[in-house]
């Protein structure tokens, strides 16, 4: 009885620990696979249909906070100018979140491509890193064409992104020892950074053990 007892603590604390170390397993994994630019692993481990939402809303946010602090450019821009931002964000969003896009990525270690340079451009407009002069010249010369601002804009800050990138890759480092934590039972963080820019990964537990990437929280 002795021996079946303990032979049944054994393995309770057996099943305990993989399904305590399963996140961290998981983020071994992520690691190895970034580091071999196995863009197909890594890709697999991405819940879209979380992640797209999510960064969809980071990015409404920060462009509301943005505009919030020039009240010149939102009564020249008015409603059509949150429209126009949303539906960017939205499909800039919806072109570089898909597995073929995010596999290129890793494979190609960051190597820019259309999408990949249209949503740094909507982080870039949504982050406030838009020339507030050339904004506002664009505002009154296109009056009643919100789409042409949006567009010129956009092309600024993809040409302006693309340079960055570029550096980015060349010169910036990736975290040696990144941060794992829980963040609630079926809640895990990685906190770094990926060629210079911090990132923190968020995770969520599917059935007991697996783990899905269902967040990037943009600096």
């Amino acid at each position: 009885m002795k021996k079946f007892t303990a032979f049944l603590f054994f393995i309770i604390i057996l099943c305990l620990g993989i399904f305590f170390g399963s996140p961290y397993y998981t983020a071994y994994q992520l690691k190895n696979a970034y580091e071999a630019k196995d863009g197909a692993a890594l890709s697999a481990q991405i819940d879209y249909e979380q992640l797209r939402p999510n960064l969809k809303e980071q990015l409404s946010y920060k462009f509301a906070t943005t505009l919030n602090k020039y009240p010149m450019v939102a009564q020249l821009g008015g409603s059509a100018l949150n429209q126009a931002a949303d539906e960017f964000i939205e499909r800039s969003v919806d072109g570089a979140i898909t597995p073929q896009n995010i596999e290129r990525i890793i494979t190609t270690q960051g190597q820019a491509n259309q999408a990949t340079k249209e949503l740094a451009a909507a982080w870039a407009i949504a982050s406030n890193q838009v020339n507030l002069q050339n904004l506002i010249q664009d505002l009154i010369i296109q009056r009643g064409d919100i789409d042409a601002v949006v567009k010129n804009q956009m092309q600024i800050m993809m040409e302006q992104q693309e340079q960055a990138l570029e550096a980015h890759m060349a010169q910036g480092e990736d975290s040696d020892k990144p941060q794992l934590s829980y963040c609630g039972i079926n809640c895990f963080k990685i906190s770094g950074s990926v060629k210079g820019y911090p990132l923190t990964v968020e995770m969520q537990r599917e059935g007991l053990i697996d783990w899905k990437i269902i967040n990037v929280v943009l600096p």
